[in-house]
Formats: structure tokens, sequence, C-alpha cells
């Protein structure tokens, strides 16, 4: 039997779920602001954790917002659209604040989340899955912790030109009897569909994921969209058979145009492929990076390394403050993507090298080799045990640190601290509405 509580929201959890306490009970429920007193049904009990949804507001917040996404409590993915936005700014920083403190034990002045003019329409990448219910077929994003798809017609966070992409696509399909993939039986042709937008020369990609090599109408299918949209400068097919959660998979062709797009990032220009790493948000990955290079404090006889380097970001964006860049990145296909930058860019300072992050930094520290400033940039599992220790070794004047997980953050930042003086965290909202938070730290030799 379900029972209901009168509680108190004193705190959040990382993803933004509200702590209530009431009735001698610890609740955790979504939408539900600190201070706020509700009418909290209890829907899960387990020995982790008692999930809750509301059931009526007794007191409401002045920071509480109506979201203006009409299907924002069934998505799940902007877990933060009910609060204000300089509410959302201040639960970042706060979140930050805290794991540095509890986790790193490291007490220090977090600075203001820098937010976003307008946090809407800012995601240059979408990835959708498109299935078949009742013989129609939908798309749209999974429930979270669910594979339910939640239909839409528009979604505030990614381009306006993506939902209509989405729109046509589901319209030819059904035009040209081309099937969406049902995962329950395995069969159908067209998984999900991916649109990548140069936000800075308005070109755009289009991505069909397909559970099959050929289908039939493909030729007519392609036709269509470019005559649709001529801001599409290229269309890939990529081909994924397996039965797993990862989108994409390994083989994949162009059908029409070059197979990339490109785009700008301070000036640089970086070619886009359909695999490629580049940050979903490009106005505030500006901010980030410009952040992340004032903190760095470069000089013109500098040598910098740039790990888990990706395309080749921000070393190529920093490569025209120092002598020479070296970046460094474990998938071969990233590595080839920052050649290339580097070549269309005609910079001629920075050499990128495929290889593990953390092997590469052991044998630069075994080699002595005299580093300047180090920029981290890892995935959210944070950094290797030898990598820090070769930092350490290598004794760069500064380290900057862009993480996109304040947990690893703070415990890498725990080691580092040994040589290092913490003097600036900077958290920057690259995912408005969304409890996820981008943080750039700036670490000085002692």
């Amino acid at each position: 039997m379900n029972k209901f509580i009168i509680g108190e929201c004193v705190d959040y959890t990382f993803d933004g779920k509200g702590i209530v306490k009431g009735e001698g009970v610890t609740v955790f429920v979504p939408n539900i602001i600190r201070g706020e007193k509700a009418k909290i049904e209890i829907i899960h009990r387990s020995n982790n954790q008692t999930l809750g949804i509301i059931k009526e507001l007794i007191t409401t917040s002045p920071k509480r917002v109506r979201p203006k996404c009409k299907i924002a409590s069934e998505c799940g993915g902007c877990a933060l659209q009910h609060m204000a936005y300089d509410a959302q700014l201040e639960f970042k920083r706060e979140h930050v604040k805290e794991c540095l403190a509890k986790i790193g034990h490291i007490n220090i002045d977090v600075n203001p989340t820098l937010g976003m003019k307008e946090p809407y329409n800012y995601r240059n990448k979408t990835q959708i899955p498109f299935t078949c219910k009742k013989g129609k077929i939908r798309y749209g994003f999974y429930k979270q912790d669910t594979h339910d798809v939640v239909s839409f017609d528009k979604c505030l966070i990614q381009t306006e030109l993506a939902d209509e992409i989405l729109k046509v696509t589901k319209d030819l399909m059904q035009k040209f009897k081309i099937e969406a993939y049902d995962e329950d039986k395995r069969k159908g042709v067209i998984r999900h569909v991916l649109v990548r937008v140069g936000v800075h020369t308005n070109e755009a990609m289009i991505v069909l994921v397909t559970n099959t090599e050929t289908f039939p109408n493909r030729k007519l299918l392609v036709k269509e969209l470019l005559k649709a949209f001529p801001s599409v400068k290229t269309i890939v097919q990529n081909i994924n058979h397996r039965d797993t959660n990862v989108i994409l998979g390994e083989k994949e062709f162009t059908l029409f145009g070059k197979g990339y797009i490109e785009d700008y990032i301070l000036g640089v220009k970086f070619k886009i492929s359909s695999k490629s790493f580049y940050q979903v948000n490009p106005s505030q990955t500006e901010v980030l990076y410009s952040k992340a290079i004032e903190m760095a404090k470069l000089d013109k006889d500098d040598l910098i390394i740039d790990t888990y380097c990706g395309i080749g970001t921000i070393g190529l964006i920093a490569s025209k403050h120092v002598n020479r860049v070296l970046g460094v990145e474990i998938v071969k296909e990233a590595i080839v993507d920052a050649k290339n930058n580097a070549n269309i860019n005609d910079i001629k300072n920075a050499t990128f090298v495929c290889d593990d992050a953390a092997r590469f930094m052991v044998d630069l520290a075994m080699a002595n080799e005299k580093i300047d400033v180090i920029f981290l940039d890892p995935p959210r599992k944070g950094l290797d045990n030898s990598l820090i220790e070769s930092v350490l070794k290598l004794r760069p004047r500064k380290v900057v640190y862009i993480s996109c997980n304040p947990s690893t953050l703070a415990r890498d930042l725990a080691y580092l601290k040994e040589l290092y003086n913490i003097t600036e965290v900077q958290p920057v909202d690259m995912f408005p509405h969304t409890y996820h938070v981008e943080t750039v730290a700036c670490l000085e030799l002692k």
C-alpha cells in the first residue's frame, strides 16, 4: 500500500532530486525546491533510498517556475526546469563546492556559475531513437531509467533545425514505407537519427543509424531530405546490428557530401564527423575554453600538453599563445581529426599523438621532459593514478583541470594538492536545465 507523508525539502542530491524529511522518513523527490513543503506519495522503497513524488505542494518557493516544456516531468532529461535559472546556477555552484569539501577535503570559495543569457536551443547535437508502436513510427527520448520512448514535437534545448529534421524524416519514412526499429523483435531499419549543426557555419549533418546495410527507397529518402533542408551538407549511414545501448556502430558510409561538417570555436575551424567528440553547447564552450586559457596565463615560450585532446580543440585554440603544443588521445579517429584540424588552420606548432594519456605522461616524466602547463580534460571517471603521479613528477608550473564530474574532480584534486595550490574553481553551465555541470580548476605549483 502506498503511503503519504508531509515533508520539507532540506537539500538536493547530485542529480537535482529534493531530499525531503518528514514524519521520521527521508524521501528523494524530483521537481521539488529546497524550502518547499509538500504531501509526498512514497512510490518505491529499497535498502538504499526511498523515492517519492509530489501529490500536493503546501508551500511554494519563489524560485519555482512553470517548465516551458510540456513533457518535462515525463522525459526527465531536463531535471531542473522547475527551478528559476539563477537557482539552477546556484545549485551547480553548491554541488561543486560540496564535492570539493566532502570528497577532496578542499575548502575553497567556488566562483558563481557562468550561465547563458538565453538557456534554450543550445545543443548542436541530438541523437533520437525511432521506434514503431501499433504500426506507427514514433521518435522521442527514453524516459529516465527505461527504454520507453516519450514522444515530442519540439525539444527546447536542441536546435529548431533538429526538430524539423526529425519531423520530416518521420514523415518521409512513413511515405516511403521505411520501417523503424523494433527493439523487442530486433527487426526494422532505422534505429536512431543523429543531427549535428555547425552554429557558426550553418552546416548540418544527418546520420541515419540503421539495423541493415541497405534498405528500400534510401536514395529517395536522401533526395527529399536534401530538398527540404539546404543547410544539410552531408548525410551518413551508420550500421549498428548489435543488441546494445551504444548508439553508433563501427561501420558507416557517406550517402551525400564529404562525411563531415565544419564549425568554429574562438576563430579556429574544426571538422566534425559523426563520431567526433565536440562540445554540444558551442557558446558556452567558448566561455569554458576562454576561462581555461585565461587561468593558464600562457607564455610564448611555453610547451603545453593537451591530455584527452579529442579532435584537438583546446590545444589548437591555445597554440597561438605558446611555443609548442603536444596533444594526446587514445581514439585513433580523433587524432586523425586533430591533425587535419591543425592542417586546415595552418597551425604548425601542434603535434598530436595516439596513445593512452597516462602512459604518454609517464614516458614524458621518465624522460624528464620540461612541461610548462598541462590541460587535463578527462572523461567522467577522472584521472588514472599513474597519470596523477606523472603530473606530480613533471611538475608543470600550472595545471588546468576541466571536469564534467565534480566528484572525480574533487578526488583527483585531493592528490594533486600535495604539490599544487588550488587557486580558482569556476563552474560553467554547459547544460542548462539539466543537473550536469562543467568545472575548470586552476592549480599553481607551490
